[in-house]
């Protein structure tokens, strides 16, 4: 089995609200243990108007499962052009650019190699990362998100 076939799969909005949590610099632990109990923050005034309570039932109907996504990692099922701008925009707090020009829809973003490897990691199906990176692999070089063919 390849990395990706054993993740775990998130629906897109659980996978933005599990990354909002963790830009808050919580550990693993943390996430889950504060997810589980409800812990979490109260009102999201941010775009997104994350509602953490979804988050906390899905943790505790499916523990195994949410689990695995924290310590482990996670595939998005299904992804929109417009919810991979927005999980690069919390994941690394960056301002993406979407192109949703027809036939030519796509999201440009500057990441490092790192950056560039998790977000592969996480795309669901059906979607590729345009660009060679070029430099040092902390500096961050131009990638083009678009649909496969």
């Amino acid at each position: 089995m390849t990395e990706v076939e054993e993740r775990v799969k998130l629906s897109q909005w659980d996978a933005l609200l599990m990354e909002s949590l963790r830009v808050l610099g919580w550990s693993d632990d943390e996430i889950i243990q504060r997810t589980k109990q409800g812990e979490l923050p109260k009102e999201d005034t941010s775009m997104y108007q994350f509602n953490y309570e979804e988050l906390t039932a899905f943790a505790t109907q499916a523990s195994e499962t949410f689990e695995a996504a924290v310590r482990t990692g996670y595939q998005i099922k299904y992804n929109t052009i417009r919810g991979i701008r927005s999980w690069i925009h919390i994941a690394y707090k960056l301002e993406p650019e979407l192109v949703l020009d027809a036939g030519n829809e796509s999201v440009i973003a500057e990441l490092t190699l790192s950056q560039k490897e998790r977000l592969a990691s996480v795309l669901s199906h059906g979607w590729a990362i345009q660009g060679e990176h070029a430099g040092a692999a902390e500096e961050a070089s131009r990638y083009v998100i678009v649909p496969q063919g």
